[in-house]
């Protein structure tokens, strides 16, 4: 319901309908629409990063592990392109983010390890800020998202994995010629 008509334009009644249940049993659960959404966030964004810290735990270099979290958030928009809409219009733009920081920071955490552990075998120059460029890779990748929920992006398989290259080559080797 929030992908197709929006969080403003989604009635508590329409979500217990798409969702097959009695209006009342929502409320039994959910105390408004804010909570539904806040649901759909932490239930989703959960799984997300445990499979990041799966990338970041398993053996491996760095570039590898970047590439393989590059590939698990894009992939999210070929596996389930609702809930990337829903989480890039409703959720990354809410108001309420703010509440969401210490599980959004995760990631950028994430991030983070694993550009150190590139600096520490030579991949990624160490003269750049770990911090900074986890914020700088994930808001690319979050960028690509953002075009192909609205629709301003190819988003077919080949266009998908392109981007993916093309967000781990810039990562690792920059824009230089």
């Amino acid at each position: 319901m929030f992908a197709r008509g929006g969080y403003h334009g989604s009635r508590v009644g329409d979500i217990a309908e798409e969702a097959g249940i009695a209006h009342g049993l929502l409320y039994h659960y959910f105390e408004s629409k804010e909570a539904v959404l806040h649901a759909v966030f932490r239930e989703n964004w959960g799984e997300l990063l445990g499979r990041f810290r799966e990338v970041e735990v398993a053996e491996g270099p760095a570039g590898d592990k970047l590439a393989g979290i590059a590939k698990i958030l894009l992939r999210t928009w070929r596996n389930d392109p609702a809930l990337v809409t829903v989480m890039v219009r409703e959720v990354a733009r809410s108001p309420h983010l703010q509440e969401q920081v210490d599980e959004v920071g995760e990631a950028f955490a994430i991030l983070q390890r694993v550009v150190e552990q590139g600096q520490a075998e030579g991949a990624v120059r160490r003269d750049l800020d770990p911090r900074l460029v986890s914020w700088i890779v994930y808001g690319g990748l979050e960028e690509l998202l953002t075009g192909w929920a609205l629709g301003q992006l190819p988003d077919g398989e080949e266009e998908v994995a392109r981007a993916e290259q093309t967000a781990i080559e810039i990562a690792l080797h920059g824009l230089s010629a």
